[in-house]
């Protein structure tokens, strides 16, 4: 969808992986590795999650208060200084409901597939997180999506919309339910990447761009 390559594609964009790279003290070029892969694992955490009873009901009302989007407006002032604690927090809150016991597993993952430490990987996604549910909450308010079922369908689109989405969808719920051996990692980075010169398309096509992939 547009709104991911306005926001990814963008100063905003270049500002964020700057951004998180100077919170961790990593280089932007691992810091934007990591990113590519971490954001389509979160927003497809975030769709499993609507599928439980009264998980999308639960990010309705996230995306329609805390998360509106207003930490989009100000970036430069966000990681001026440092993120501030209670962002850093609102982000370990936003991984540990949507990843659950799965999260040292998805952070070791990460890892290994970007040769940064855990603990980094770990900051990274606590920036992160925070950063993609604004973004998902300012999605819902431009598009009047009020319903468990619209944010379904927002979530399906910009993971890249129909079979794609659903193939992507089906390796992340396989990657979360793993035994941790980080092997699924690889497949859903290719494919999120849109590696090896396929048809760029919906998230991946838009993260690869981004990143240069």
């Amino acid at each position: 969808m547009s709104g991911l390559l306005d926001l990814l594609d963008s100063p905003m964009g270049k500002q964020l992986i700057s951004g998180v790279a100077g919170q961790t003290g990593q280089p932007e070029d691992k810091t934007a590795g990591v990113l590519s892969m971490a954001l389509p694992l979160l927003m497809g955490a975030m769709k499993k999650n609507t599928s439980i009873p009264g998980g999308a009901q639960g990010l309705m009302n996230a995306l329609s208060s805390k998360h509106d989007g207003s930490i989009l407006n100000n970036l430069g002032g966000l990681f001026s200084g440092g993120v501030d604690q209670n962002v850093m927090d609102d982000g370990a809150g936003i991984l540990g409901h949507i990843l659950g016991s799965k999260q040292p597993q998805v952070e070791n993952a990460l890892s290994t597939k970007s040769g940064l430490d855990a603990g980094s990987i770990s900051q990274i996604l606590r920036v992160a997180a925070p950063i993609l549910l604004g973004f998902l909450g300012k999605q819902t308010r431009q598009q009047n999506v009020s319903s468990p079922d619209g944010l379904n369908g927002l979530l399906g689109g910009l993971m890249g919309g129909g079979n794609a989405a659903n193939q992507q969808q089906s390796l992340i719920e396989t990657f979360l339910d793993s035994d941790g051996d980080g092997s699924v990692l690889d497949d859903l980075a290719g494919m999120v990447l849109n590696s090896g010169g396929q048809k760029k398309g919906g998230l991946g096509g838009l993260l690869g761009g981004l990143f240069g992939k």
